[in-house]
């Protein structure tokens, strides 16, 4: 077993090793574009299923809380938290469209949307990501190598270069945790040229 632990967590790091030589350029867009979000007194919503609804809900804990260091909070939301709308709706009408519906109700066109879908085939991702972009909401995804159809849905697409889902999973915290710190470190110079 120590063996096959060391063999995973080798995958870990090859993984982050690929996103950092071919991912970076996306990461510094989409810091700079929430960073913009904010500047413009916009907000962040954020959605994905399974293990990629509880990275949008780490996000969004990451910028309204805070990341590393004592901050004004940042609004954003993950739409995958209430669970009467979610229910309500899938029930009388689509599963596929819950983000969708709330992304029509709490969108505007200064904020930013992020859709996180491992497989990028997520049905309820994809239309959110379409309706967004029916409002004229800027849209950002996450996904892996087999989620690539995501970019042309996308204004930014950030493809980490795998199709191990947990590896995508890991690569996708990894992410998220850098955007924060860099979101972060801007919303404070910001603040501090002010």
């Amino acid at each position: 077993m120590e063996k096959e632990i060391k063999l995973i967590l080798k995958e870990t790091a090859d993984v982050i090793d690929s996103l950092a030589r071919e991912c970076s350029k996306e990461i510094l867009l989409i810091a700079k574009a929430i960073t913009c979000v904010y500047q413009n007194s916009g907000k962040v919503l954020v959605f994905g299923n399974g293990g990629s609804a509880a990275d949008s809900q780490h996000m969004v804990a990451e910028l309204v809380g805070r990341f590393k260091k004592e901050r004004r909070a940042l609004a954003a939301i993950a739409l995958t938290t209430n669970t009467s709308i979610i229910s309500a709706w899938a029930n009388d009408y689509s599963y596929d469209s819950i983000f969708a519906r709330q992304i029509e109700a709490l969108g505007n066109k200064e904020d930013i949307v992020i859709g996180i879908s491992t497989s990028g085939q997520a049905k309820n991702v994809i239309a959110g990501l379409r309706k967004a972009g029916s409002l004229g909401i800027k849209r950002i995804a996450l996904t892996g190598a087999n989620g690539s159809n995501l970019k042309q849905l996308s204004d930014i697409c950030l493809i980490v270069p795998s199709e191990n889902t947990p590896r995508i999973q890991e690569a996708h915290i990894a992410t998220i945790h850098i955007i924060c710190q860099l979101v972060e470190d801007c919303i404070l110079t910001c603040s501090k040229k002010k």
